[in-house]
């Protein structure tokens, strides 16, 4: 598939010049990226890997957090678009100095750049960046706030292995208080028409969840059976002050997915997990390795999906 034979289309309802969550976003812009994400996932299934769509544009990894998938995955939409990419390290910065975030991204954009990719642990900060940016801002994870890219990634693998996202049952299971993955899962697949339960430990799933409409269970075994899909959350140990639950052989033999609990699932089951994953915690390997495991699928569509949204961005920017 050439360049030429790329068909976006328009940019249709979008006209947002940053991304910040899915709570944001309409059922219509919410489905316009996944649309718009599935042709380049054509386009990279088919050999495709230079699109020179975004020329002359340069985008920052502003990560203020580790990361392998996502700084990854933005770093690779980014040039496969055509675009500059500079990974920002802290450490390294003038932070260290003294220098707030806030000064730290202004003179990056005072260096032309078109779009900054943020993640950091404060949940607000990009959109904090947002109202002092002239440029587009990303959020790429802030806190247990939102992921909203992997959200759509996960919404898009789901839309792709079972055909639709509306009337599915959709499980998020495991650390739901620590999870911005689970927040942004969870906005955008009620928005699409499906129903959503968090699971795990109930020092990890407040009941509060309820109030976004959504089914709270302590209890994974019991909603399995009529579970379509199951998104499996990591055990966010780095985050956590004290130990939420007695042993984490507890947790295993009560939430792990296992070939046990696989055989007490639909058979066309889904298993998602955002990673990265902590085998023989929140997975098997006999599961996560599987052929209902859409894992490794998931960080192919993370590039599809980041390539949709900058390239969203950016035209709403030359356009707005």
């Amino acid at each position: 598939m050439s360049t030429e034979t790329l068909d976006l289309g328009t940019v249709g309802c979008w006209t947002k010049r940053h991304l910040l969550g899915l709570e944001d976003l309409s059922a219509e812009e919410i489905t316009l990226v996944l649309d718009k994400a599935e042709v380049f996932r054509k386009a990279l299934d088919a050999g495709q890997r230079r699109f020179p769509l975004l020329g002359g544009k340069t985008c920052v990894n502003l990560f203020f957090e580790d990361s392998t998938r996502t700084r990854t995955s933005f770093g690779l939409a980014a040039r496969r678009l055509g675009a500059d990419m500079v990974d920002f390290s802290a450490a390294t910065s003038s932070l260290s100095k003294g220098e707030t975030v806030i000064d730290t991204a202004k003179n990056l954009q005072a260096m032309k750049i078109d779009v900054a990719i943020v993640r950091h642990r404060t949940p607000g900060t990009p959109h904090l960046l947002a109202q002092n940016l002239h440029c587009s801002v990303i959020n790429a994870g802030d806190g247990a706030h939102e992921h909203p890219t992997q959200g759509l990634l996960d919404i898009l693998t789901i839309r792709q292995r079972c055909g639709r996202v509306a009337g599915l049952t959709v499980a998020l299971v495991g650390d739901i208080f620590h999870s911005r993955t689970a927040r942004s899962n969870i906005w955008g697949l009620k928005k699409l028409g499906a129903h959503v339960i968090v699971c795990g430990p109930s020092t990890l799933v407040s009941p509060r969840w309820q109030e976004l409409g959504v089914e709270v269970s302590y209890d994974l075994d019991a909603i399995l059976p009529r579970v379509d899909v199951l998104n499996l959350l990591r055990i966010q140990f780095e985050r956590q002050a004290t130990r939420p639950f007695p042993s984490v052989r507890e947790y295993v033999l009560l939430y792990a997915m296992d070939g046990r609990r696989l055989a007490q699932t639909k058979k066309d089951i889904l298993i998602l997990a955002p990673g990265p994953i902590n085998r023989g915690v929140e997975v098997t390997p006999e599961v996560a390795d599987g052929p209902h495991s859409a894992i490794l699928d998931q960080v192919t569509n993370g590039v599809a999906v980041r390539m949709a949204v900058l390239w969203l961005l950016t035209q709403a920017t030359r356009t707005g």
